[in-house]
């Protein structure tokens, strides 16, 4: 066992002396290794597939170009990315305020048939995924991002706290936060029928994971 985990020790320590070196072939490697678990963050944070792709491709582009940053030494190369794609996240937001500011100056056209009001009753049924968004909604940006880190991602205090570049304390508080927030505002609006056990459901894989 101790050999193994010397080993992984050993090419994980290698792989982060290719990347500071500009080595293509290793930032191959990381791409096949965490492009997936990139995905899945960008996705928790946007809530947007197409979106989550785009930050893919930026969070790898800014990696190579911080490259140099990654230190020699040190384990999974995770951490470091999902810190990146945060970052990038953020910046595609402020992004997307400013163009929607700009488009909002613009003159108005001229209003066009919307079926999205005839789509929207083809379709099922989805209360309880429209609560566990609302109460996602209600959290702050930072909190949001503690908890796709830490309970999504599975990453520890720590490693949280590397990626986020904010202290150990800072993340245990904003997911103490997080959790408490999501508990009160999972409640589904009163009159809707929503069972007792849908709730606990909804609730159950924030819980789950946190350690």
């Amino acid at each position: 066992m101790e050999t193994n985990e010397g080993e992984l020790a050993a090419r994980r320590r290698r792989l982060r002396v290719r990347i500071r070196g500009s080595d293509p072939d290793a930032f191959g490697e990381l791409f096949d290794a965490y492009a997936r678990s990139v995905y899945n963050h960008a996705y928790r944070l946007t809530g947007d597939w197409s979106a989550a792709e785009d930050i893919v491709s930026l969070t790898f582009l800014e990696a190579w170009r911080l490259r140099d940053k990654a230190d020699a030494d040190g384990g999974s190369l995770r951490p470091w990315l999902l810190g990146i794609a945060t970052n990038v996240t953020r910046n595609q937001r402020r992004a997307s305020r400013r163009h929607a500011a700009a488009v909002a100056r613009l003159p108005r056209a001229e209003a066009v048939a919307d079926f999205a009001d005839e789509i929207a009753g083809r379709v099922d049924d989805r209360e309880q995924l429209a609560l566990v968004r609302a109460a996602l909604a209600r959290l702050r940006r930072a909190e949001r991002e503690v908890l796709a880190l830490c309970v999504w991602s599975g990453l520890g205090y720590e490693a949280a706290a590397s990626a986020l570049g904010v202290p150990v304390g800072t993340v245990r508080s904003r997911l103490s936060r997080a959790r408490k927030k999501l508990a009160k505002h999972m409640e589904p609006p009163k009159g809707r029928g929503q069972m007792r056990e849908d709730r606990t459901t909804a609730v159950g894989p924030v819980e789950e994971g946190v350690r």
